[in-house]
């Protein structure tokens, strides 16, 4: 049974920083590309980061890039967030998903387990 466990969120003022992990479980980690989407109230699901199978490619939604960084640790089976200069409208409920594919996928239906999220509230 495949198991992804996110971690990691919370309160947190404006120009803060926060680090959400996920831990999987259940899968061959090493062979699935891993992202993060993100839900806001009221919105849809948003891409926010991926990164591929082996940790060395990555993408960004433009609205994070250069605060934001993905990472993975194929020992421990986890995929970190870290997320800096946060902003009030980073509010959201954030998921990881595992997607079974060489690419960076950034489609919501190229992947095939989620988790089921971590609140991060940043405050003005």
């Amino acid at each position: 049974q495949v198991q992804l466990v996110e971690s990691g969120g919370g309160l947190v003022q404006a120009g803060g920083s926060l680090r959400l992990s996920c831990a999987a479980s259940g899968l061959i980690f090493s062979s699935y590309a891993m992202g993060w989407f993100r839900q806001a109230p009221g919105k849809e699901r948003e891409f926010v980061a991926v990164i591929d199978w082996s940790g060395g490619l990555t993408a960004y939604a433009d609205f994070v890039k250069g605060r934001f960084t993905i990472s993975r640790d194929n020992v421990k089976n986890t995929v970190y967030l870290q997320m800096n200069s946060l902003k009030p409208e980073d509010t959201a409920v954030y998921y990881c998903a595992a997607g079974w594919t060489t690419g960076i996928p950034r489609r919501r239906y190229e992947y095939d387990y989620w988790g089921q999220g971590t609140q991060v509230t940043v405050s003005s």
